[in-house]
């Protein structure tokens, strides 16, 4: 499988994009007005602890004050010999790896009080109405090493699957550490690592971090003690190795900056490095910018003819398999059709997860099979292809009505969050009242105002008003002779299709809300 990484950098955005065999599988933008922050470090201070649900809340100067759970302020354990040390771009999602924690934790009104100062790294952006979520297990990734301050756990990335391999570099990093001077994790790229390297990057690893307390310590809460490489320095640090076939730049300070870095920690790989030169966009002669567009559509088409519905709602993701045009060659095995469709579902499935970085509850909804066979084949191949997924999902069994009930870590907000807006006219809905309900809505409120007002101009859409004309001629006639109104109407095109207001008398109060009962 051919592997590349894609840059498209300037001053107001940049952009990465992953392609496998040409196909794109992961987007990730940065924006000024979009700061991430995912493994910033802050000196915050606590305003809130809470027993019943064992946790607490800390100001870090964001506005919205981070959530700090009671597990993420006790030391791991020593967890088992599987710890990935390979989070999400920055390095830093999950705390840099997965720990296990054998032993209840005290309550957390024994650990921490209002007031007090903590240190603490966001795991988590702040998404929707919910701040960042918060760990006071800090970590800092390097390109080969996680180092952990106040750990003591060495581990091995899983994905380094030889046992002779692992054996020798967990033996490495018990060697190179000093005691009681933190953990580490060696993560995936630290295949082959050499002890000359290996000591490098933990030195200055630890260096990072001395400074990084000593600022710390002598700043008020809160403050930001430490930020996380941006995106593309996290890109270039935590993906680019020698799995990927190629990295196409176009900007040229950008190539530079990566050519330097690659360099200095893996100059095998600066042949894969590569200035974009051609004409129009990079994005454009890959075709991401459609795949963008794409993104944001409902509707997915799959190789085989069916489709998938993508949902996503307040509570979770729904996702909807349906055959569409495709019935299968002989038309006599309606199972080996639904087979056929579930499959490619499943594969596109877990792309367009990864494809808009969609996070939380997602229920899979495939076309029911009567096989159990069948059932298990479509299981495995949803989580094959999440297993190249950087972040981690978790797949339950297909139901008896084909659904598919998983979890996806949700770090930042997805790309649906992150480049679109709630619609002003539906409220995000994505629906709105037809002409003759909006109609119905203005007779009922101006059967409300009789008795009440005099003289009201009614304002309304041009669809609206040209829908009354045609259609319903003796509105105006009928409503004044009812209601006892002077009724006037005029048109608005500032107006969203579905509303209306309401203008009382001469001195034009608008009376729409008073009257307006739905």
């Amino acid at each position: 499988m051919r592997r590349e990484i894609l840059i498209s950098a300037s001053a107001h955005e940049s952009w990465v994009a992953l392609l496998e065999d040409k196909q794109l599988v992961e987007l990730m933008l940065d924006r000024p007005d979009q700061d991430r922050i995912v493994g910033d470090i802050y000196l915050g201070r606590v305003e809130a602890v809470l027993p019943g649900i064992q946790a607490a809340f800390v100001d870090i100067g964001l506005g919205k004050a981070g959530f700090l759970h009671v597990s993420d302020l006790q030391e791991d354990e020593e967890p088992d010999d599987d710890d990935n040390g390979d989070g999400e771009e920055g390095g830093s999602s999950g705390n840099g790896r997965n720990a296990r924690r054998s032993r209840k934790p005290p309550p957390i009104q024994e650990l921490v009080r209002k007031g007090q100062e903590i240190l603490v790294q966001v795991t988590k952006e702040p998404i929707g109405t919910k701040g960042p979520r918060l760990t006071a297990q800090v970590s800092l990734p390097g390109r080969s090493l996680v180092y952990m301050p106040f750990s003591s756990h060495v581990g091995v990335s899983r994905k380094i699957e030889q046992r002779e391999e692992r054996k020798r570099l967990r033996a490495l990093a018990r060697e190179i550490l000093e005691p009681d001077n933190g953990g580490l994790i060696v993560r995936t790229v630290g295949e082959e690592l050499t002890q000359e390297k290996f000591v490098r990057e933990y030195q200055r690893l630890h260096g990072t971090w001395k400074k990084l307390k000593a600022k710390a310590d002598a700043a008020s809460p809160p403050t930001l003690v430490h930020r996380e490489a941006r995106l593309v320095s996290g890109v270039i640090r935590d993906l680019f190795s020698d799995k990927f076939d190629a990295l196409v730049v176009d900007d040229q300070a950008a190539y530079d900056e990566i050519t330097d870095y690659v360099r200095t920690v893996d100059p095998d790989l600066l042949a894969r490095v590569r200035l974009y030169e051609g004409e129009g966009s990079l994005f454009d002669s890959h075709g991401i910018e459609e795949e963008i567009q794409k993104a944001f559509e409902r509707k997915v088409d799959l190789p085989s003819g069916g489709y998938i519905i993508v949902e996503p709602t307040e509570a979770l993701v729904s996702i909807d398999v349906n055959t569409g045009r495709f019935t299968g060659k002989g038309k006599k095995d309606p199972e080996e059709t639904i087979l056929r469709t579930n499959l490619d579902a499943a594969r596109e499935i877990a792309r367009q997860l990864r494809l808009r970085d969609v996070g939380g509850i997602i229920v899979c909804d495939f076309i029911d099979m009567e096989s159990q066979e069948n059932r298990d084949r479509v299981l495995h191949e949803l989580r094959s292809h999440l297993g190249k997924d950087r972040a981690r999902t978790k797949t339950f069994e297909v139901s008896e009505l084909g659904l598919v009930e998983m979890t996806r870590q949700r770090v930042r907000p997805s790309l649906y969050q992150s480049l679109s807006d709630i619609c002003r006219h539906c409220n995000g809905k994505g629906r709105i009242f037809t002409p003759p309900t909006v109609v119905r809505r203005v007779e009922r409120s101006l059967r409300r105002a009789a008795g009440e007002e005099n003289h009201v101009l009614i304002r309304l859409h041009p669809d609206v008003a040209l829908y009354i004309l045609e259609s319903e001629p003796d509105f105006l006639r009928r409503l004044r002779r009812a209601t006892g109104l002077e009724l006037e109407l005029m048109d608005d095109p500032l107006l969203r299709q579905d509303d209306f207001r309401l203008i009382s008398g001469r001195e034009e109060r608008d009376v729409t809300e008073q009257y307006n009962g739905g």
